[in-house]
């Protein structure tokens, strides 16, 4: 990689003021030594979260024997129980089971067709990048040391070269930012560091041949099962920064492997074409956006990271777990069982004093196979005497039963959250709503996943508006479920020098049975009183608007539609009575007839007397049916 001559040789200037020298390519060798330097000291300014993090997988694996304070007897058995370990589960399931999904909503009309196909069209690229399991090993580093991290990047050999974003997580010890900022975007600078095999980075970068040697970084490790083999192994640096260009923040990357630039965004000045065929044969070069050097590496500006923290602490990005928030009371548990055990064994297995001259044999004393056990001479009742063992007191299984339910507790990891019922409640619908009431710590969490969702959705736009030129084919999911391909491409995000900007709302793809039965009760109730009924329309509207549940305005929005639809039946039911009077009389009866047979469905209001005077003497079904129609299409008084 880099060794120590060529890193001294960066000096002590910062890497600003490396980046601020004018040469003939902006990056090369002295600014990536000066950018080792400042990765280094984020690195050492990184050192104790590292260390918390490697140290709470250790507590996941149910290793936490080796993160304790040396006491006791080393040769003491050292149980570890998993009261932790299924408070960590419970927490991933509740996030599992509220799993987001976005739903795009335009700020401005014109942008309302826009965000109908975004919605539908981020979904498959979410479903591409495999994002629920994205998600669900992130969420893992969420419960366990307190923060998910998400990129989000342009993959530009993806969907056989035409690209295609890119999301994955990212762990934590392969992540450097700037000590003491809160937010990510604030960081002077981002680095992302990965090792790969040697002989796969020669075979990518010849250039790169001879010089993977020693390096003055090296990574934080977990303490894994596999011997990976380290030296076979060389790291390669992702360098993000931000410029001032213009009073606006242009976000550069570079990216190298010891002294060698791989790829720079300063250097690249080739602007981004397209192949177009010409009336001729041959085949054109279209420019079809301004060179990374003059516009960045991603347009928007933003270091393409997510961070989600589960319990913020004051001058860090990332947050405290739950392995941080229950150890202790794990420690003391494991503690406790451990004296638990070895009183058990101790009172189960007796030991003897044994008189120096009471030539017992002690071989056939301690085989309990054998009858007879010999002895020389008379014994005495001091010449073998059983060492007693204290048993436990109760108090001792209370403190530890006590210890579990403080564990619990401070976790929010009750009985009630896990699926039992306490207190003797036995009702289904009872349990469902305890359960409802008892999870606020978990919704909390799962907010604060809903507003890191929300921002990379946002950053999945940017990549789409940056980088979708070509047109490409989507399978969406159209009306009643019926499959729908269309073809997108980033132009009604770039044309016309105006911005489209959405408003992200996140909610649960998947709910809870006791939502979902909720809300199935409430839909067959408003059936059954009737709120379906065109004819109660207004009473109907006047009443979901004092209501709040979900999907109530799309609910309050199909009643005014049908409603409006069934005026305008009556109306022209009306005109339809009228003309066939007028113009058919023989038919008047039959269709008077089938317009009976419908009125109980008719409840529209507005509408007008449309009654032609014919001079004719109608049938009494022609003028009931004409009264009905009338009514229908009346106002309600």
């Amino acid at each position: 990689m880099i060794d120590s001559g060529s890193f001294m040789d960066a000096g002590t200037r910062t890497v600003e003021e490396v980046l601020q020298q004018g040469q003939a390519q902006p990056i090369g060798a002295e600014q990536v030594r000066a950018a080792m330097q400042t990765l280094l000291q984020y690195k050492s300014g990184k050192a104790q979260l590292e260390n918390r993090v490697i140290a709470n997988n250790e507590w996941w694996k149910l290793r936490q024997w080796g993160q304790f304070d040396e006491k006791g007897n080393p040769h003491d058995d050292r149980p570890a129980s998993g009261w932790l370990f299924n408070v960590l589960m419970g927490k991933h399931a509740d996030g599992i089971q509220a799993y987001p999904e976005a739903n795009l909503r335009p700020r401005e009309q014109s942008d309302e067709l826009e965000a109908r196909l975004l919605s539908d069209i981020v979904p498959c690229i979410l479903e591409r990048n495999g994002f629920e399991q994205v998600y669900s090993d992130t969420l893992w580093d969420k419960v366990q040391s307190g923060t998910a991290i998400w990129s989000v990047l342009w993959d530009g050999s993806a969907e056989n070269g035409l690209g295609d974003v890119a999301i994955s997580g990212v762990d934590v010890l392969n992540l450097f930012w700037q000590p003491g900022v809160k937010d990510i975007q604030d960081s002077q600078n981002v680095f992302f560091v990965r090792a790969y095999d040697k002989r796969e980075l020669v075979s990518r970068y010849p250039q790169l041949e001879g010089k993977l040697t020693g390096s003055v970084l090296t990574l934080a490790q977990y303490r894994t099962d596999d011997d990976q083999q380290r030296d076979e192994q060389a790291l390669v640096v992702e360098w993000y920064y931000k410029k001032c260009v213009g009073g606006k923040d242009v976000l550069h990357y570079c990216k190298f492997c010891g002294d060698a630039v791989l790829y720079a965004s300063e250097n690249d000045t080739q602007p981004p074409t397209m192949q177009l065929p010409q009336a001729d044969g041959t085949v054109l070069d279209v420019p079809i956006a301004k060179a990374p050097a003059e516009i960045g590496f991603y347009a928007d500006g933003k270091y393409p990271f997510v961070f989600d923290a589960l319990f913020p602490v004051k001058g860090s990005i990332c947050g405290y777990g739950y392995i941080d928030i229950g150890k202790s009371a794990q420690e003391q548990i494991d503690r406790i069982d451990q004296a638990i055990v070895k009183n058990t064994i101790m009172a189960a297995s007796p030991r003897w004093f044994v008189r120096g001259d009471g030539a017992i044999n002690e071989q056939e004393f301690a085989d309990w196979t054998k009858p007879f056990v010999h002895a020389d001479g008379n014994l005495g009742q001091d010449s073998l005497v059983q060492i007693g063992v204290n048993p436990l007191s109760g108090n001792y299984l209370e403190m530890r039963a006590s210890k579990i339910e403080e564990l619990k507790w401070v976790t929010g990891n009750t009985d009630v959250n896990n699926g039992s019922a306490g207190g003797g409640v036995t009702a289904a619908s009872a349990i469902a709503a305890l359960q409802e009431a008892s999870g606020r710590s978990s919704k909390d969490s799962t907010k604060s996943a809903y507003r890191a969702f929300s921002r990379l959705i946002e950053m999945v736009i940017e990549r789409i508006r940056q980088f979708y030129d070509l047109p490409r084919r989507f399978r969406i999911t159209g009306p009643l479920g019926v499959d729908e391909y269309i073809t997108y491409s980033n132009e009604n995000l770039k044309s016309g020098g105006r911005r489209p900007v959405f408003d992200i709302i996140v909610s649960a793809q998947k709910q809870t049975e006791y939502t979902k039965l909720a809300q199935n009760e409430l839909a067959l109730q408003l059936y059954n009183l009737g709120f379906f009924n065109p004819q109660l329309a207004q009473q109907a509207m006047a009443c979901l608007d004092m209501m709040d549940f979900d999907g109530k305005f799309e609910l309050m929005q199909k009643l005014r539609a049908n409603g409006d639809l069934q005026m305008q039946l009556a109306q022209w039911q009306q005109y339809a009575l009228q003309l066939t009077q007028q113009y058919a009389p023989d038919k008047a009866d039959g269709l008077a007839q089938a317009i009976l047979s419908g009125q109980g469905q008719a409840a529209p209001q507005g509408g007008a007397d449309v009654r032609l005077k014919t001079g004719q003497k109608e049938s009494s079904v022609t003028a009931n049916a004409r009264q009905k129609a009338q009514q229908a299409s009346q106002p309600e008084g």
